[in-house]
């Protein structure tokens, strides 16, 4: 069976390898060593931990009412503004997302550099919620 280290299973889930050290620590996943030392998560394991993560994800009072599923929360890292559109790039751990957006909206947003959004994809569209 496939076993999956600390880093594999941060990088896997979206969080830092800190967070999921974290995690096996409080014993929210379990873990194992390997003849190394090393602290795996059994696949079988890390699979059904991910499906309780993605479930219980936000708080209810955190979460945003949306019909749009696939979440990239990240950090603003580049805004273009134009007279009607603009340009809004996300980077979402190692995902770069960008999108197209009226310039009302982003001002609506109040988005600027640096600040957390969540950048939301559905079909060809990217959506940015404000965090």
């Amino acid at each position: 069976m496939q076993a999956y280290t600390i880093g594999q299973a941060a990088r896997l889930l979206g969080v830092s390898p800190d967070t999921a050290r974290r995690w096996a620590d409080a014993g929210r996943v379990a873990t194992h060593r390997d003849e190394s030392g090393r602290r795996l998560i059994d696949g079988k394991d890390l699979a059904a931990f991910s499906v309780e993560l993605a479930k219980g994800g936000v708080g209810e009072e955190d979460a945003s009412y949306t019909s749009v599923r696939n979440a990239f929360p990240g950090i603003v890292t580049a805004i273009k503004l134009g007279d009607v559109a603009a340009q809004v790039e996300v980077q979402a751990g190692p995902h770069r997302l960008v999108s197209l957006l009226t310039r009302e909206a982003v001002e609506e947003l109040g988005l600027e550099v640096g600040m957390e959004a969540t950048a939301r994809v559905k079909s060809t569209n990217v959506h940015i919620d404000r965090v």
